[in-house]
């Protein structure tokens, strides 16, 4: 079955294999980071879409991570600090035939891209957004990024960050995004099923990644990845599921009744009907948003993986074919000379 958010994305001619989406390209990143195990995912995925590769493009911006264009055997595009939303915008609007996607880094996307990712967010271009937050400036040498904890020391901070750090999902939730999803670099079949559900999303999907950066941030996800502590520190959201976790699913997310907050409690039979079930679809982003504060942003504990939110929203590409083809009805094809020596003229001085 196609996916629907790549209806109009011709399918490829013959069956496809991981190998065919591995570029001839020498991988140049540090043994033991996590862009690798995202770079295999990824390959590996690929073949679902049954899309040509031809009609598959990756945009980066500046990074290790956006190195990523040069790996994959598709088209793609290298381009510059923070822009790869914007650039990605215009190519998905003016080739709707195209898979676009994204591959960006926290340093990349929430500092000098800001502006770009929330702005590709809002409207709901068609992208597919991967953002690979390893809580460092990795390419740069190990300075301390927009999602570095509070007090952590690095090369331009010896004495320890004084920023609060950026959630990128609560930032991404509070921007309008219809797709919101976080997984973990090292856990190939959540980043998979994560990747599935973000390509079959018509809209913006971003999907942060947490990445392991060996050199400059190694075992930053440690509490997520180790088994015994990972029952405790990691909440699995499941669409229509009721939020548990922890040995025996012993653990659940309710909902305060005086302050609306949500907490994590002991389940017991006296309040084992008020565990939230999860709903990805809901249309208010109140309980996205709340899910994404959850975690401790220095220990990690109580980190929801999974998809946040997943809803139906007007997506930007087909309002604008549509306005283009409403004013081609109403006007024909237009008269270029005409605008630029038009009328709507003024004489300075």
């Amino acid at each position: 079955m196609p996916l629907e958010a790549l209806s109009l994305v011709p399918k490829a001619q013959a069956q496809q294999s991981m190998k065919d989406f591995r570029s001839d390209q020498e991988i140049r990143w540090c043994p033991g980071c996590g862009d690798y195990a995202i770079l295999a995912a990824v390959q590996g995925f690929m073949p679902e879409l049954g899309l040509a590769k031809e009609n598959i493009v990756f945009v980066s911006g500046i990074g290790c991570s956006s190195r990523f264009p040069y790996y994959m055997n598709t088209y793609g595009m290298h381009s510059i600090h923070g822009r790869a939303p914007a650039i990605a915008t215009g190519l998905a609007t003016s080739r709707r035939d195209l898979s676009v996607w994204v591959v960006t880094g926290d340093g990349d996307a929430l500092s000098i891209g800001g502006n770009h990712l929330i702005h590709a967010l809002r409207r709901n271009v068609n992208l597919k957004i991967l953002l690979f937050n390893n809580r460092i400036y990795g390419l740069t040498k190990g300075q301390y990024s927009p999602t570095s904890e509070v007090g952590k020391i690095t090369k331009s901070t010896p004495m320890g960050s004084l920023d609060s750090p950026f959630n990128p999902i609560s930032l991404t939730v509070g921007a309008g995004a219809s797709f919101v999803a976080r997984t973990v670099d090292s856990d190939r079949e959540h980043l998979t099923g994560v990747l599935r559900a973000a390509a079959a999303h018509r809209g913006t999907a971003l999907v942060e990644i947490y990445q392991n950066c060996s050199i400059f941030n190694d075992g930053a996800f440690t509490a997520l990845k180790d088994k015994q502590q990972a029952q405790e520190a990691v909440i699995r959201l499941e669409h229509g599921r009721p939020i548990r976790f922890g040995p025996d699913d012993t653990r659940g997310v309710v909902r305060d009744r005086r302050t609306g907050d949500l907490e994590v409690v002991t389940v017991t039979p006296d309040n084992q009907a008020d565990v939230l079930v999860h709903d990805a679809h809901a249309t208010s982003p109140t309980t996205a948003f709340a899910l994404s504060q959850l975690a401790d942003p220095e220990t990690l504990h109580h980190t929801p993986i999974g998809v946040f939110r997943d809803i139906d929203r007007p997506v930007y590409d087909t309002l604008m074919a549509d306005q283009l083809d409403t004013a081609a009805e109403r006007h024909g094809d237009g008269d270029l000379a005409a605008l630029m020596t038009g009328g709507d003229t003024w004489r300075v001085g």
